[in-house]
């Protein structure tokens, strides 16, 4: 199917977001933090990314916006998916150019439905 990258700073999260990937038959890449994510995605260019907000060094949403800014890697879908589910969070991932905005835990088919989305 499709090639995602996870970029998420928690083993737990990884762990559960790969296994809902792959049981829909994604190949899955894994980056821990914002940084080692942009150089992943820069290097395999994936069909989507999951993108979690709250981690160490660079936040998930300025990763969103160094990709989403880039002319290489601004054409592949970013989903963020965090705990942060307040409007405010939500409005401003969109506006740094993720394409659907996740609230953790998620639900497997509510992640399957809007990888379908993105994916086209």
């Amino acid at each position: 199917m499709a090639h995602i990258v996870v970029i998420d700073d928690s083993p737990t999260e990884v762990y559960v977001l790969q296994q809902m990937l792959e049981r829909h038959g994604h190949e899955v890449s894994v980056a821990n933090s914002g940084e080692e994510g942009i150089e992943l995605v820069r290097k395999t260019r994936p069909d989507a990314v999951l993108m979690d907000v709250v981690m160490p060094g660079m936040n998930g949403f300025q990763a969103t916006r160094t990709l989403n800014r880039d002319g290489e890697t601004g054409d592949i879908p970013i989903i963020i998916v965090t705990t942060k589910d307040q409007q405010t969070d939500r409005i401003w991932g969109m506006r740094q150019g993720a394409k659907e905005y996740l609230v953790k835990p998620v639900k497997e088919p509510d992640l399957i439905a809007v990888l379908k989305t993105v994916l086209g």
